[in-house]
């Protein structure tokens, strides 16, 4: 969604957590299992607005790092470093977990980048990734990768991480409602505003309908694993 513009961005954070909004279905942000547990130095890549930080143990050291031009000239967010993912500004074993969420897809360099979180990491340091897999084009030009569950697992042992789990995020059904939610709410993007109130007026009643009737499908449908959002990966270096 960051095709839309500052004005239909702000409306929409404010029905972030309401049905009208296209991508309710995805639910409220969630730091990944097992990263509370961590007390050392915990390394957000694509930190964004720092949302993690308020998820993470308060014993640990938490570092913010994002690219410079999606946090400030996109995203007006501020970390506490500017960095490219495949080239991280830190020493070799220095950090005991890194998280990287919905970002390594905008790395051009991706397995650069993955092979620089397994360098950061201490021996038994913990990786906790995600990346969307069926999810439209976002943050164009910088969206260069979808991964399968088996190409995480060829591209982390590349890496000279392993795997401890790789998980679906998203039921097959909730894939076609953001799809078709999504569908209908961004050509709204760049109309002129006489225009987009039109096409709003056909399209929130719409989004709404598929909203609800996919997150009551879900709950009775059968799970199928062919199709998901994308993929939470948690992997450790050895």
């Amino acid at each position: 969604m960051s095709r839309l513009g500052g004005r239909w961005r702000g409306l929409l954070d404010r029905l972030r957590h309401t049905p009208l909004h296209p991508q309710w279905l995805l639910g409220p942000r969630r730091a990944p299992d097992g990263v509370a547990a961590i007390a050392g130095t915990v390394l957000d890549i694509g930190a964004a607005d720092r949302w993690i930080a308020r998820q993470v143990n308060p014993a640990a050291r938490y570092v913010a790092l994002d690219y410079p031009t999606t946090a400030v000239h996109r995203y007006g967010t501020r970390p506490h470093a500017y960095a490219d993912a495949a080239a991280l500004p830190l020493a070799t074993a220095s950090v005991d977990a890194v998280v990287c969420i919905e970002t390594l897809e905008h790395v051009a360099a991706f397995e650069r980048a993955l092979a620089e979180i397994a360098r950061v990491l201490k021996p038994g340091g913990r990786a906790f990734l995600s990346m969307p897999f069926l999810y439209p084009i976002h943050d164009a030009p910088h969206d260069h990768t979808r991964l399968t569950e088996h190409g995480w697992r060829v591209h982390l042992a590349r890496a000279g991480l392993e795997a401890v789990r790789i998980e679906p995020r998203g039921a097959a059904l909730e894939v076609a409602g953001v799809a078709a939610c999504l569908a209908l709410a961004a050509p709204l993007a760049g109309r002129a505003p006489w225009a987009a109130a039109a096409l709003a007026v056909v399209a929130l009643p719409m989004i709404v309908l598929i909203n609800l009737a996919t997150a009551a499908g879900r709950r009775v449908w059968p799970a199928w694993r062919g199709q998901c959002l994308g993929y939470a990966v948690e992997a450790v270096r050895p």
